[in-house]
């Protein structure tokens, strides 16, 4: 198999190493910046680059990888589909609902496999908790808790124009780190129909227009409770923590610090068994560069782009879909709409 590579952001080294690891060979690189282009593909190794989408899936290609800004990944995606090949699409899948169901409805009709990379849920710990929900041990899911704690500063906006505005960012920390985090929290406790959230920006008013730190209540078809608390006015950093609890009184979190380390399962209280590891170290820096953090989930990309190398061939669904990549993009939008109009927004019609 041959993938192209669509953006040369910071994110896109890890796409080229996990297609790599998986016997793919990266055939092209593309960004409307031919320059950067070229410059990723002669760091890489990769033998051609180009500017423009349509030439990259010309080139061959039976998958692609969408590292481009946000509000971007709609187009590439849909121009994917028609050429009939499989995408794998960086999160969020786009900034509005109607896109990303556009997206998914062309993948679905075109016959294509549509994976959006929510890498964290190849952890581990991450699976661990999942299975005890899924076979009973600690589940059904009562009870949940996503915290996300992270230090940027005024250089990370600014190192990347998209970064901070509503067009072309979609939104801030919710939408850009939280989600992820989101993700993992709704595979944990199911179907969310309710939410309720506030939005604030404490620390980079002068220089984003987004939200640097939010609250949320999530409601879920059965009952189950959760909150979220994410921001990157922190500082030090102090990671993420989605934690839950079950119909059994048991529960099980998965912590990450410093930020782009593996997750930690530091609380497992399941079936009269409780063990508690230590999540935070004092010898740990915990406020890494963003290439660092990248570079830690690289084991992660990894398993997620086998994950889909395997759907691709057995036509099986890919563990991240599109249609579950559209939950966690509900969440945060419904966030930011019940913070506007000051009342909770219905996510089941």
């Amino acid at each position: 198999m041959r993938a192209a590579i669509i953006g040369c952001g910071v994110i896109a080294r890890n796409h080229v190493e996990a297609w790599r690891a998986a016997g793919v060979e990266v055939a092209v690189v593309a960004d409307v910046d031919a320059a950067k282009a070229t410059d990723f593909a002669r760091r890489h190794d990769v033998p051609l680059a180009v500017a423009d989408v349509a030439d990259a899936l010309a080139a061959g290609v039976d998958v692609v990888s969408v590292c481009t800004p946000h509000p971007t990944h709609p187009a590439i995606v849909l121009a994917a589909a028609a050429a009939r090949v499989h995408v794998v699409c960086e999160k969020p899948l786009s900034i509005d609902v109607p896109a990303a169901e556009r997206m998914v409805a062309a993948c679905e009709e075109a016959g294509v496999v549509l994976a959006v990379c929510f890498q964290r849920r190849f952890w581990p710990a991450a699976r661990r908790i999942r299975a005890a929900l899924v076979d009973g041990s600690l589940g059904p899911a009562t009870l949940g808790d996503c915290t996300v704690l992270l230090h940027r500063d005024a250089d990370y906006y600014a190192r990347d124009a998209w970064r901070g505005r509503w067009d072309t960012d979609g939104g801030g920390v919710l939408m850009t780190q939280g989600i992820h985090y989101v993700d993992m929290l709704l595979w944990f406790m199911g179907e969310p129909v309710e939410v309720s959230g506030r939005v604030a920006t404490y620390v980079h008013g002068d220089h984003i227009e987004v939200e640097d730190s939010a609250v949320a209540h999530v409601t879920f078809a059965d009952g189950g409770m959760a909150t979220l608390r994410c921001s990157t006015a922190v500082t030090p950093s102090l990671g993420a923590r989605v934690s839950v609890t079950g119909a059994s009184g048991g529960t099980a979190s998965v912590t990450e610090f410093p930020e782009g380390a593996p997750g930690v399962l530091d609380t497992w209280s399941v079936a009269g068994r409780a063990r508690f590891e230590p999540s935070h170290r004092a010898d740990v820096d915990p406020d890494i560069d963003l290439g660092a953090i990248n570079a830690g989930h690289i084991p992660f990309h990894t398993a997620f782009v086998a994950d889909v190398l395997d759907a691709i061939r057995t036509g099986r669904p890919p563990l991240v879909t599109g249609r579950e990549a559209l939950r966690s993009l509900r969440v945060v939008l419904a966030v930011y709409e019940s913070a506007r109009t000051g009342r909770p927004v219905r996510l089941d019609g």
